[in-house]
């Protein structure tokens, strides 16, 4: 993921020099503009993508450039199909990276597509990059590139999924992403843990966990079904007398792909203490 960010960051460097960092409203508002995009993209109105697409829009991405009229042509007819048949993959956009100035943006972020296969669940990955003008004071679409994700990429995101999760005790994500077989080593204790006591630990954690993040990632993919995910991971909070805490730890995660999803099998951390 690391080398993907950096790619479009000096492609981005490389076309506007002058990009100036957005505030945080402006952020936001281009990221509402996004998910429109998406939502109506989703319901196939055509008028309503008329006006945000640019008339010299233009799909970059590789084996699929379109022009505004063959990328509104493709969504409806995508929407027309799932229409008859009942089926339409769920689609969520998210790790948004927005830049812009008065008059020009970029928004790049990820696409996660889950669709049903021979009564399998099966999720895919990819990341966009959107250009986009603002026009006669509107912002239109005047470029848009996307590419699939790669497996060690994947992980990448779902290793910052997983420390999101960690971040609001989100234990649906564990639930889900946690292979039923998965043995864990706690950094804290050394103590071998099952997924149901992982998640209880979660659930029952007394103290406040206020920052996580994942460091120096690195994945080695063995086959197609699975990967070796290692890192450092920061965790501070405070505990349940109010003490605050920093944590380090260098960790080890494998990762398997079943039924078309990767999940966790097992996790070792380590505690750095120098």
């Amino acid at each position: 993921m690391k080398q993907i960010i950096v790619v479009c960051a000096l492609i981005i460097a490389a076309a506007w020099p002058a990009l100036a960092d957005c505030s945080a409203a402006d952020k936001k508002a281009l990221e509402d503009f996004d998910r429109a995009w998406g939502e109506t993209s989703r319901r196939g109105e055509r008028a309503a993508l008329e006006q945000i697409y640019a008339t010299d829009y233009m799909n970059l991405s590789p084996g699929t450039p379109q022009n505004k009229a063959q990328a509104i042509d493709s969504t409806v007819r995508d929407f027309e199909r799932a229409r008859q048949t009942g089926i339409q993959p769920q689609t969520t956009h998210d790790y948004y990276m927005i830049n812009c100035t008065p008059t020009t943006a970029t928004i790049s972020h990820r696409n996660t597509v889950t669709s049903m296969r021979d009564g399998k669940q099966q999720t895919s990955y990819s990341r966009s990059v959107h250009v986009l003008e603002k026009r006669a004071g509107k912002w239109q679409v005047v470029s848009n590139a996307g590419h699939p994700l790669s497996d060690a990429a994947t992980l990448m995101y779902m290793e910052h999924e997983w420390s999101d999760a960690d971040l609001r005790g989100d234990l649906a994500w564990f639930e889900r992403n946690f292979a039923e077989d998965y043995s864990g080593i706690s950094s804290r204790t050394g103590k071998l843990l099952t997924k149901s006591e992982e998640v209880d630990d979660i659930r029952n954690r007394k103290s406040t966990v206020t920052g996580a993040e994942v460091l120096n990632m690195d994945v080695r993919m063995l086959g197609d079904d699975t990967g070796v995910v290692t890192g450092t991971y920061r965790l501070h909070g405070r505990e349940q007398d109010g003490k605050p805490f920093d944590r380090r730890i260098a960790y080890t995660d494998i990762w398997v792909k079943r039924d078309g999803r990767w999940q966790v099998l097992a996790s070792q951390g380590t505690p750095i203490t120098n």
